[in-house]
């Protein structure tokens, strides 16, 4: 909610099971969806003064250096035009353990709510950490911050292709 100063942009929501369930059997074959669903939970700032929105991980996950995981937040959100949802590692964690995106930075257009996919919201993150540090994350622990962040366009833009996809529908 706005204090009046700040603009409400945006807002999450979380994808149907029937969605949820498909992609993390997908990323974690095996593991207990179940568990998983419950602990979903709608990202956050942590204090008023927070830019960034904590994504938690559904699931218990240890990722050894050099490894990497593709994480489905069973999250999607319905966005603004004109604004743009950046995704970037928890400070903390890429200052510890560099952890990091492996697109560097995840963007989330605002027509990618209204996708094939319901908009979900992957993160995959990478330990590229060189000290040999294994990050261990509980259910619930945020791993990941997103930013809503106001975007312009050329004077000549000419954009009207509808989305349907993710990672490089728009360059198909």
């Amino acid at each position: 909610m706005s204090d009046g100063k700040i603009p409400a942009i945006a807002k999450f929501e979380r994808v149907s099971d029937a969605r949820f369930e498909a992609d993390f059997a997908d990323a974690f074959p095996g593991a207990d969806v179940t568990a998983a669903k419950a602990a979903v939970k709608l990202p956050t700032r942590a204090t008023a003064g927070s830019a960034g929105y904590d994504f938690a991980v559904p699931c218990d996950l240890t990722l050894a250096p050099g490894e990497t995981a593709k994480i489905p937040t069973g999250i999607r959100a319905k966005i603004a035009d004109g604004w743009v949802l950046c995704v970037f590692p928890r400070s903390g964690l890429g200052f510890k353990y560099r952890i990091q995106l492996d697109n560097t930075v995840g963007i989330i257009d605002s027509d990618y709510y209204g996708s094939d996919n319901e908009g979900h919201i992957f993160i995959k993150i990478t330990n590229d950490g060189k000290a040999g540090k294994t990050l261990s994350l509980k259910a619930g622990d945020g791993f990941a911050q997103g930013i809503f962040l106001p975007f312009g366009v050329t004077e000549d833009d000419e954009a009207t292709a509808k989305r349907n996809g993710g990672f490089g529908s728009t360059s198909k």
